[in-house]
């Protein structure tokens, strides 16, 4: 399983115009057919936007709220 802190891909404040380095960075985190969470402060276009990006990269992908707790937003696998 692939923890990405979301809040760790950006510098103090995200910003749209850098959203293609983000996606970037976290396909690269991600790696292929793994189980991926997102977690971290950050805000809801860069969450979409990588849940959107990881789709078709990671085998399954969770996001992760000390609220919510842990909500499967895809699952691809098989089993």
């Amino acid at each position: 399983m692939i923890c990405i802190d979301l809040e760790n891909i950006y510098e103090e404040i995200a910003k749209l115009s850098n959203l293609s380095v983000y996606i970037e960075k976290a396909i690269d985190m991600a790696g292929e057919g793994n189980t991926v969470v997102l977690t971290g402060k950050a805000p809801v276009w860069l969450y979409l936007s990588i849940a959107h990006a990881l789709h078709g990269k990671a085998k399954k992908l969770i996001y992760r709220s000390p609220v919510a707790g842990d909500v499967t937003l895809f699952d691809h696998d098989p089993f």
